[in-house]
């Protein structure tokens, strides 16, 4: 029977064929995609020939395509559109891709031709890019396995077989719970302070479940401003409850077991492979090298940050003491701090949001890219899209077809929450094809409504660009291989290009250029923008707190401080004492929900957002210095974004920036350094 994911596609630029995919076709092409692999890694493993970096370490790069076809479209689905039969499916093919995985790792005679290549090719015989490959193969090889006995070799594929379903099951339970809550009002008198576009759009949410009234959900759009100003206490405290009690009630869908059992396997895992912990097995291969350099970086920001902290929480106080308020509470925080910002810079999210329609955002961006690196963004309505809300772009560089853009911004039940980027075909350069990426970035802003666009916070405009960010960094790639291709670097570095585009976000005539009222298009009056330029580090000691919190509580968990019978919140109470700004509320947590760390690969590295930031604030400061768009400035940059993992990531940023980066400018811009 015919199977069109196993087919070669007749789509213009080879472009997923979505709406002729069936649901029977998948398992199917994932078993074919295993058998076709082991085929390949077999030819490769019983070669009869002298190891070269051509049979072994090329030909091992090259291989699993079709494998990788199917999972890079299943998966990016699970996560965007899924279901009953993915969520299902994927709890099935999971532990298979990691015993397909393990069989390949875990292949001696494989290994012996990566090692014996390794040995025997001189360094000058190979470019930089193919030395970068041979290492991070070797690397790959020797750190997950290859060095085991026959035993500990079995042990390592079973914990990595249950690993795959554990990190599958808990975001399916996140998933589930956001899903499953709903606060639904009837009396008008509870919609005091929120604005009348969060009131429609709960109004229209209550009319799609056939309610009377209003309904407020886990939902990005719905949740965030429900907390920004609602003024009735009692339901922010309510609606809190809801988020620190996700994925950790008594249910089934309660998390808490399954983070003892990942966080214990990924321990075992790592002392089987000759690590102290999974954090040092992580950091190994990670800018930072260890847990005492993340574990330093973090103490020292959170020693420089927390009295600007501390100060920052007792201006709300006093604001919250004028209603009567004398034991301020976490769920007080986003209510009082917004009173506070349209206090002090006489502006509010939402009375902005007029400015920042979703397709002048998205313009903007795609301007920026332009002056940047000469891309332009043109919408195709001939490719085929997984759900009508999707849209596509082809892109283009001096008329040369550079890549497609895939964009998908609203919530769904069958989306997780959240914003990421994710590639269904990366780039890479086989027998002179440079094959272009496809790209994909995944939002959950406010819907349009029936007479109104979608329309932005001005913290979701800064979430489209940081994803843009992520998106440019796969769009641009020019590498040979695969495996070194796009945002195939260091987690500490892959958040650069993304955190460094947020910064265009607060230049005054940029801004100028897009805020545009959607029914008048009067630009946003300048000294509103002077206010959001100036507000950029409002409550920044606050979030920088808020940040560090969850890279230590991920460095606490995979660095063996998780004891057997501890509770998530008595845990997070101990780990993040130095970190509390306000009062512990007792049944809740956030751990049960954290998806980046136990579901969404980011274990030991949710740091990065933060040592990110630093290269980010820097590399930004020599655009300043120079022009925000400087051609000379932005063709350097680009060299680094396209170079993907050819090189250290300190080496590329070192060429771009001429020397090391320094924590100075994050400092300078969060407002962090004494005066």
């Amino acid at each position: 029977m015919a199977n069109i994911l196993l087919e070669k596609w007749n789509t213009p630029f080879g472009s997923i064929p979505f709406e002729e995919i069936k649901n029977e076709d998948y398992k199917p092409a994932f078993l074919q995609g295993i058998e076709d692999g082991k085929k390949e890694i077999d030819a490769i493993a019983q070669n009869e020939a002298t190891p070269t970096f051509e049979n072994t370490i090329e030909a091992l790069d090259a291989s699993g395509q079709v494998l990788d076809k199917v999972a890079e479209i299943f998966f990016n689905l699970n996560s965007a559109e899924t279901n009953d039969f993915f969520e299902e499916l994927a709890q099935e093919v999971s532990p298979l891709l990691a015993e397909y995985s393990n069989d390949i790792t875990l292949n001696e005679a494989l290994f012996a031709r990566i090692k014996y290549v390794k040995e025997h090719t001189p360094i000058e015989s190979l470019t930089e890019e193919q030395a970068r490959l041979l290492d991070k193969t070797f690397k790959s090889f020797s750190r997950n396995g290859a060095l085991l006995s026959d035993t500990d070799k079995e042990t390592l594929r079973e914990i990595d077989k249950e690993l795959s379903g554990l990190t599958v099951k808990f975001s399916q339970n996140v998933l589930q719970e956001t899903n499953a809550y709903t606060l639904h009002l009837t009396e008008e008198k509870d919609l005091e302070g929120l604005p009348e576009s969060i009131v429609e759009m709960a109004k229209e949410e209550a009319t799609k479940r056939n309610l009377e009234g209003w309904v407020f959900t886990l939902q990005f759009p719905s949740m965030v401003p429900f907390m920004k100003y609602a003024k009735n206490r009692d339901l922010r405290e309510k609606m809190s409850i809801a988020i620190g009690q996700r994925a950790y009630k008594d249910n089934e869908q309660n998390n808490s077991a399954i983070i003892h059992k990942l966080v214990s396997l990924r321990a075992k895992r790592a002392k089987l492979l000759g690590f102290d912990s999974h954090a040092a097995f992580v950091l190994e291969e990670r800018m930072a090298q260890n847990p005492k350099t993340v574990l330093s970086f973090l103490d020292d920001l959170l020693f420089k940050a927390k009295p600007f902290a501390v100060k920052e929480i007792e201006v709300l106080k006093d604001l919250a003491a004028q209603d009567g308020i004398e034991d301020m509470k976490s769920f007080d925080h986003s209510y009082y701090a917004e009173k506070l910002r349209e206090a002090k810079y006489e502006f509010s999210e939402e009375e902005l949001k007029p400015y920042f329609s979703l397709e002048k955002v998205l313009e903007a961006a795609f301007t920026a890219a332009e002056r940047l690196y000469g891309l332009k963004y043109t919408e195709r309505k001939d490719i085929q899209k997984y759900h009508p809300e999707v849209t596509v772009y082809e892109v283009t560089e001096n008329g040369q077809y550079k890549g497609l853009f895939y964009t998908d911004f609203f919530p769904r039940d069958g989306k997780r929450p959240g914003a990421w980027e994710t590639s269904y075909q990366a780039q890479y350069k086989n027998k002179e094809v440079n094959q272009r990426p496809h790209v994909s970035i995944v939002c959950n802003f406010s819907r349009p409504s029936k007479d109104k666009p979608s329309l932005l916070t001005f913290g979701e405009v800064t979430t489209l660009f940081h994803e843009f960010g992520h998106s440019l960094h796969a769009m641009l790639a020019d590498t040979t291989y695969r495996s070194l291709s796009g945002t195939s670097v260091y987690w500490d570095f892959v958040e650069l290009p993304s955190q460094f585009m947020e910064n265009y976000c607060y230049d005054k005539d940029f801004l100028q250029s897009f805020a545009k009222h959607y029914k008048t298009g009067e630009t946003l009056p300048a000294e509103k923008i002077d206010k959001i330029v100036a507000s950029a580090n409002f409550m920044e000691g606050y979030q920088t707190i808020r940040q560090l919190s969850f890279g230590i509580l991920d460095m606490a968990f995979h660095t063996g401080k998780l004891s057997e019978n501890a509770t998530m919140e008595d845990f997070e109470d101990e780990i993040l004492s130095d970190t509390k700004l306000y009062p512990t509320t007792a049944g809740l947590a956030m751990s049960p929900s954290f998806s980046h760390i136990f579901a969404g690969g980011y274990s030991a590295g949710y740091y990065s957002y933060k040592w990110s930031e630093v290269l980010d604030a820097d590399a930004f400061e020599f655009f300043k210095e120079n022009g925000i768009f400087n051609p000379e400035i932005a063709a350097k940059f680009k060299t680094l974004l396209s170079s993907g993992g050819t090189k250290d990531p300190m080496e590329l940023y070192k060429n771009f920036r001429g020397r090391e980066p320094k924590v100075e400018a994050l400092l300078k811009r969060a407002g962090l350094a004494e005066a």
